[in-house]
């Protein structure tokens, strides 16, 4: 027997019964993005390799382990798809000169693809919301994104998730306490696992995010990225908490909070829950003024972040989200050689009137067809047997509500339909 081939490991398929979660989702955020002006962009989702090696950082995780890299076998070209949005959108805006005309404000929703261990709340084929604003500068921008999300935990009915923010500077001010981080480090080396010798000096923030539990004391007693903060970058930050506790926003300052690429710099932060396990991060971003101009484009502020979809719904299952199904208007059920035709035509009539319509297709008995009518969920049968047809009438059944059966034309049926208070009498 030929063996059943399986979905790609980490690479989920979302059944008829899991879709009504993620619409409820998708319309949520559709309108929550209007509500903050926010325009849709819709990019590849495959990217030439160099344009997350130079906008990520070639020692990031996602560069060096977790990127799905192949060579073009037409011309040779190393292509990627896309592990996150960011590099992505900002390609295409200066591709596309968006920022000529101004600041935009942009966001998308789509698949991302990371070569990970697959596990709750992390998956290889994942779905992301992004939010990217280019060519603001100010904290309030920042301060925007932040209410934006506590906004949309909101209306999605979402508790205990809790905001965390950081600051990383200018480049000179990292440059400068990385220089420390790394003597600092150099002397402890003994207590660093593998991963963090390898990043010791390569990319060493990343270090202090380390959730080895063996080194946890030694990163609490490590230089302090606040100490070697510029005068610039100190007054955004304090500007941003002042923003954000006149917004009414609780917030909690994390000087271990780096992110995991190198693109970021001033403010970053995080949305976490402890309701997911490890997987605890929902909604994560920050400031990376430096990424237009070293993908290649004229210098410009931007700022963004992105949210895991999954984790989200996650979250939403947990909670007992009720979503509203899909209810079907019509089961169109049919008996006898001249109701083909005719039946054909009823239900495209009331398809034409608003109305979803289940055509019955396969054959079958008057009594199974009504049993499949049944167990659609849909709210009326409308039957044509012959003698429908040649009386061009219908037979309309309510099947969730009290009511008579009773012959009608194909518009009266609709009419009845959709009336809030239907009689068949």
């Amino acid at each position: 027997m030929t063996q059943t081939i399986q979905a790609v490991r980490g690479m989920n398929d979302i059944l008829p019964d899991q879709a009504p979660l993620w619409e409820f989702f998708e319309d949520t955020v559709s309108d929550w993005l209007s509500q903050y002006g926010y325009r849709n962009i819709r990019v590849p989702i495959l990217e030439k390799t160099e344009l997350f090696v130079r906008a990520l950082g070639e020692v990031t995780d996602i560069v060096e382990k977790e990127m799905y890299t192949f060579i073009d076998q037409l011309n040779g070209e190393s292509l990627t798809l896309r592990p996150e949005g960011t590099a992505s959108c900002v390609r295409a805006a200066i591709q596309h000169n968006l920022l000529y005309p101004g600041p935009q404000r942009l966001s998308y929703v789509g698949p991302m693809f990371r070569h990970e261990r697959p596990q709750k709340g992390r998956y290889r084929q994942f779905h992301q919301v992004g939010v990217e604003a280019l060519g603001f500068s100010g904290p309030d921008v920042d301060a925007e994104h932040m209410v934006m999300g506590a906004r949309l935990w909101r209306r999605l009915g979402l508790d205990g998730i809790q905001l965390e923010i950081n600051t990383l500077g200018n480049g000179a001010s990292r440059s400068r306490y990385r220089a420390r981080l790394i003597r600092y480090l150099e002397r402890h080396a003994a207590e660093l696992d593998e991963d963090a010798r390898r990043r010791l000096n390569t990319n060493p923030l990343r270090v202090l995010d380390s959730k080895n539990a063996a080194m946890q004391e030694m990163i609490a007693r490590a230089p302090k990225l606040a100490d070697d903060l510029d005068e610039e970058s100190l007054k955004h930050f304090q500007e941003l908490q002042d923003l954000l506790r006149n917004a009414g926003l609780d917030f909690g300052i994390n000087t271990r909070l780096v992110r995991g690429l190198d693109y970021y710099n001033d403010v970053v932060y995080e949305w976490t829950t402890t309701r997911l396990g490890a997987q605890g991060t929902v909604c994560a971003g920050g400031r990376y003024d430096g990424l237009i101009a070293q993908i290649g484009g004229k210098p410009a502020p931007a700022c963004g972040f992105a949210m895991g979809i999954e984790r989200l719904l996650a979250l939403l299952a947990d909670a007992g989200t009720a979503t509203p199904a899909r209810v079907v208007d019509v089961y169109l059920v049919r008996s006898g050689a001249a109701a083909g035709k005719f039946a054909w035509n009823v239900a495209e009539t009331l398809r034409g009137q608003g109305l979803s319509v289940v055509f019955h297709c396969g054959g079958g008995s008057f009594k199974s067809q009504m049993k499949r009518a049944d167990a659609s969920g849909a709210r009326f049968a409308v039957i044509v047997g012959d003698d429908e047809a040649e009386k061009q009438m219908v037979a309309l059944k309510p099947l969730r509500q009290p009511g008579e059966q009773a012959q009608v034309s194909a518009d009266e049926a609709a009419r009845i339909i959709r009336s809030p208070n239907f009689s068949t009498t």
